[in-house]
């Protein structure tokens, strides 16, 4: 077990700050956001530094229906050997669905959405860590989400899905103490049961992190202050085992450096506290028998993929809720992933907001509506983008823009600025509209 200390989310945002901060052992970067053969400067002089750089995926969706993609797992793969991770990270989650299995178009989520803790999801998702385990060089642990939505006719706690997951594939456990709140909140779920029943041995580190409460929902933000509740479960954890490391996740609304610093000090005395209470008895755990998979894997895997497909369909593409699902909380899912895919794209593409004004974020909630992602969130900007100009907006500086813009992107390769290049390829739009 790799011990890794006290660790910080790195974003290139505070990318300066992270590097000046006092006590740092280990950082962890999101996987998809570098490139193996461009490391940002500041990873590269903390690497120097000797400290420890981990990625942690956020699009590989062990837990849906289909099995992990080659290329992605390739890229996790480059990643870690780039970094001289000692390990790598993903989440039990699915990220999309549709697809091969249901005969239906595949639809993206942008975000992390809870398996429902099933015998038949049980079964893919450890497949499918198995599969990504013989793909990556170094182990592989995977994180506990939070959730607004619960599925219905769920078989087993948190606990006993997580205990079962580790005991029949060998993972690594990335315990979220934050999102461990978060389901106390939105689903009543007892934080102190779900580490009752884990596998402590397999944990490889910890996170933390912040979010707020609004009409009982409480929302995983990483842009607030972490709360004494989220404190009191990392305690409670540091009670039973010593945690080879804790990670302190902010994802926006960065605050100033000391105050992320005052975070981290609060972070170690709630593992010191934590440790004090730690009786000398090792944590009794609850696990579960394994009980007979209910025919094939193949079957498993096509009931899991309808029942994805529906709810995620239901989220993205106004399709009706399931039956067993609370209709109130699957609008506010629904919300929040369309308002997370407007922040996005307004991230990945900086100049649509500008091109479009204050109409940006009311023209890309009204077509986030009808057009579910399918691509990635750049090719979410560009399909949008292209959807704005069929509609053919009034302002025509703002049309001519947006237009040039998509015209620089949507090719293979960036238009070239030569005229007589430019003109060839005028003429041809011309020459194929007739």
């Amino acid at each position: 077990m790799v011990r890794l200390g006290t660790g910080i989310g790195w974003r290139p945002e505070i990318a300066e700050a992270v590097e000046r901060m006092p006590g740092i052992d280990w950082v962890e970067v999101v996987a998809e956001n570098v490139c193996p053969g461009h490391l940002p400067e500041s990873l590269t002089r903390l690497r120097e530094r000797g400290v420890t750089v981990v990625p942690h995926g956020v699009s590989l969706g062990l837990g849906g229906a289909e099995r992990p993609d080659e290329g992605r797992l390739a890229d996790l793969a480059e990643r870690a050997g780039a970094l001289g991770s000692p390990l790598v990270t993903e989440h039990i989650a699915f990220v999309r669905a549709g697809g091969t299995l249901t005969a239906s178009s595949p639809i993206e989520a942008g975000h992390l959405l809870p398996v429902p803790r099933t015998r038949d999801a049980l079964d893919v998702l450890c497949e499918n860590v198995r599969i990504a385990q013989d793909a990556l060089p170094v182990p592989l642990a995977v994180e506990n989400i939070a959730a607004l939505i619960s599925w219905p006719g769920e078989e087993m706690t948190e606990g006993q899905f997580l205990y079962e997951l580790a005991d029949r594939t060998g993972v690594r456990l990335l315990i979220d103490v934050a999102n461990l709140h978060t389901n106390h909140v939105n689903r009543g779920e007892d934080p102190a049961e779900a580490l009752a029943g884990l596998p402590l041995e397999a944990i490889a580190y910890v996170h933390v992190a912040g979010g707020f409460e609004r009409d009982g929902v409480w929302h995983d933000s990483h842009a607030h202050p972490v709360p004494r509740p989220v404190l009191d479960v990392l305690t409670d954890l540091a009670s039973r085992v010593s945690p080879p490391g804790v990670l302190l996740e902010r994802d926006e609304n960065f605050p100033e450096a000391e105050e992320m610093e005052r975070e981290l000090d609060a972070i170690r005395r709630a593992v010191e506290e934590g440790e004090e209470r730690r009786d000398a008895k090792p944590a009794a755990v609850v696990g579960v028998r394994p009980e007979p998979r209910r025919g094939s894997l193949g079957a498993a895997r096509e009931r899991l993929a309808l029942a994805q497909t529906a709810v995620l369909s239901a989220l993205v593409a106004q399709a009706p809720v399931p039956e067993g699902f609370d209709r109130v909380r699957m609008g506010v899912q629904a919300r929040a992933l369309a308002a997370k895919r407007a922040d996005v794209v307004a991230k990945v593409a900086p100049e649509l907001p500008v091109i479009l004004g204050d109409g940006y974020r009311g023209a890309f909630l009204a077509y986030a509506q009808t057009r579910p992602m399918t691509g990635g969130y750049r090719r979410d900007a560009l399909d949008f983008a292209e959807h704005v100009l069929a509609g053919r907006p009034e302002d025509t500086s703002a049309r001519r823009a947006l237009r040039e813009w998509w015209l620089e992107r949507s090719g293979a390769k960036p238009r070239s600025r030569r005229p007589a290049v430019r003109l060839a390829r005028a003429t041809r739009r011309v020459l194929l509209r007739r």
